[in-house]
């Protein structure tokens, strides 16, 4: 049986014709977004606003993480104008913070880091002074693959550590935490001047004291960024809610989080990954 809904997690769909207006643009530029592939709650509010988070190596995923409302299965090529076109909207769109995902090529031998480079040089060409941030696969941990992205010179570089180490066999049985981490920990060694971003799903059937424990581990590796939201079951086949979290603990886990050293946390029911992204350039980016 689903689990109704407590109060706080309504959403009102916002009346906007911008809605259907950015739609219109991404399906003619033939743009995936994470926003409509992972059946994002926030999407009507972003769209909305004329902001999206790019999806780019196709809307197909070589693993199967149980959570995950994107495709998993043999994906297609990657293609060459992508980057040219991820530019082109985020130019139409008057984007000044620029999030760029992707799925996991586990089947590329840079898992794409050659076209997170090229997406973000080709943002640069049209949007000179945008910041840029990109939420990236672990790339099977390798060195030269991160090299790539770092080299292009992302202002944020996110790598979602997602859950808590115990349940990783059950939500994220292709990746691994220590491994995720060290993502992180690597970028900022590689990278010192590019802020470091993670983030986390909680109603899963994790403690408070591990969420704590991922948070230490977080800053342990010198993320800069952390985001904490509700996680929502996509439909019946992924993982059920074991949990709606409350408001009152989001609040506890942001006042934690900043007591930790994190330069900015955003903890609340809705909060995903790259929602509300450009709020940090607010405070660390200067015009």
């Amino acid at each position: 049986m689903a689990r109704r809904l407590p109060p706080w997690l309504h959403k009102r769909i916002p009346a906007s014709g911008n809605v259907e207006a950015t739609r219109q643009l991404l399906e003619e530029l033939k743009l995936n977004t994470v926003c409509q592939s992972a059946l994002c709650p926030n999407l009507g509010e972003c769209f909305a606003r004329r902001t999206a988070t790019f999806m780019i190596l196709g809307n197909t995923c070589t693993r199967n993480c149980r959570f995950c409302a994107v495709q998993s299965g043999q994906p297609q090529p990657p293609d060459p104008d992508e980057p040219q076109r991820v530019a082109l909207a985020a130019a139409k769109l008057g984007l000044k913070h620029v999030v760029v995902t992707s799925v996991t090529r586990d089947d590329l031998p840079d898992g794409g880091a050659g076209h997170f480079a090229a997406t973000i040089q080709a943002i640069r060409e049209h949007l000179p002074g945008a910041i840029i941030e990109v939420l990236t696969p672990d790339f099977q941990g390798k060195r030269e693959a991160l090299a790539k992205v770092l080299e292009a010179g992302p202002h944020i570089f996110n790598h979602n550590i997602e859950t808590v180490p115990r349940l990783y066999p059950e939500v994220r049985p292709g990746a691994n935490y220590q491994r995720s981490l060290e993502v992180l920990r690597r970028v900022k060694e590689m990278a010192p001047d590019i802020y470091t971003k993670s983030g986390l799903m909680v109603g899963l059937g994790e403690a408070r004291e591990e969420v704590e424990q991922v948070m230490a581990d977080l800053r342990k590796a010198n993320c800069d960024i952390l985001t904490i939201g509700q996680y929502l079951r996509p439909s019946p086949q992924h993982l059920e809610v074991k949990e709606y979290i409350p408001p009152e603990v989001f609040d506890y886990y942001g006042t934690r989080g900043r007591e930790m050293g994190f330069l900015y946390v955003a903890a609340a029911p809705f909060v995903r990954s790259s929602y509300n992204a450009a709020e940090f350039s607010l405070f660390y980016f200067k015009p």
